[in-house]
């Protein structure tokens, strides 16, 4: 699901500010590129996984490794900066990923083929084993929440825990209207659903800026049409599945998250995903919206963490 969006036009732009404040036969082959550092305890680097130079940031020395898997045009840095930042690093190991084509992971140009969900969930779990890592959790929000729940399934020895947020397995005709329909609120006057992620000249200025200053306007504006196209694919599916069939198929222990004043992903898509996801759970947070690991940090790492440990 996109990651735009929390009631209003107001939340999506505070959302954005936040996105720009913040900001099998694999080829398993590292380069060699020089590590930066953010502050002292994230480190920044890329390595070659599957012929693409993917960018990565770690932190912590714990033993149990984590995956950030990021939402639509979000990278490592821009959607997890409060779990980069607090998570116990003597507990975990934190590893945060931009997608092939997204935040610094670029060339390649982003594209969405039919299976670029199942393209983003080889490259994540190649990118860990190039890192050496044995096994792993993943955490996933939105587009990163349906890219780890199709990881998990195809790589089921890999996966230690899971932890999804925002996520969906099914795509509907409505929901494509919607991402297709209006124009983006100039101030509060359409909820996000209503508003055309597609067009990006509709969006508010305070909307666009942050985007496009990661991006610069023509990527950005590209990337967004090119996603909605992507993502209606899915539409056309029996049942408008993207990886429904898969979640039998998932086996670690899955803790599934949900705002309850999210207005992107409706209840009954955390629901379907606790029902077809033996022995997974499902939290609840009465105030969260689609960006609940922002808005509620302290609160999500605390019930992520127990999870996990």
């Amino acid at each position: 699901m996109a990651r735009l969006g929390n009631g209003g036009g107001l939340l999506l732009r505070r959302l954005l500010s936040q996105l720009s404040r913040s900001a099998q036969g694999a080829t398993l082959r590292v380069s060699q590129a020089p590590a930066a550092t953010y502050g002292t305890s994230v480190t920044s680097a890329k390595v070659e996984v599957n012929g693409v130079r993917l960018h990565y940031q770690q932190t912590g020395s714990g033993s149990h490794a984590v995956l950030l898997l990021p939402g639509m045009l979000g990278s490592g840095q821009t959607d997890f900066g409060p779990q980069l930042k607090s998570m116990n690093k003597q507990q975990f190991t934190v590893v945060a990923w931009d997608p092939r084509g997204y935040g610094k992971s670029i060339p390649p140009l982003r594209d969405f083929p039919e299976d670029f969900f199942e393209r983003d969930a080889k490259d994540a779990v190649d990118l860990m084993q190039v890192l050496k890592f044995k096994k792993f959790s993943l955490l996933g929000w939105s587009d990163g929440g349906i890219t780890a729940l199709i990881a998990a399934a195809k790589n089921p020895n890999l996966i230690h825990k899971m932890v999804v947020w925002g996520a969906n397995s099914t795509v509907s005709e409505e929901d494509v209207k919607l991402y297709n329909a209006g124009n983006m609120a100039k101030e509060n006057a359409l909820p996000p659903k209503l508003a055309a992620i597609r067009d990006v000249s509709n969006w508010s200025e305070r909307a666009r800026q942050p985007m496009e200053e990661m991006y610069g306007h023509d990527y950005f504006s590209k990337t967004c049409a090119a996603w909605v196209d992507g993502i209606s694919q899915f539409a056309q599916k029996p049942n408008g599945s993207i990886c429904e069939s898969l979640l039998p198929h998932i086996n670690c222990p899955t803790l599934i998250i949900h705002g309850e004043k999210d207005p992107l992903v409706p209840r009954f898509h955390p629901e379907y995903l606790h029902k077809h996801i033996k022995g997974s759970q499902l939290h609840l947070m009465p105030e969260g919206k689609h960006n609940l690991h922002l808005r509620f940090a302290e609160e999500f790492n605390r019930v992520v963490e127990k999870f996990l440990l």
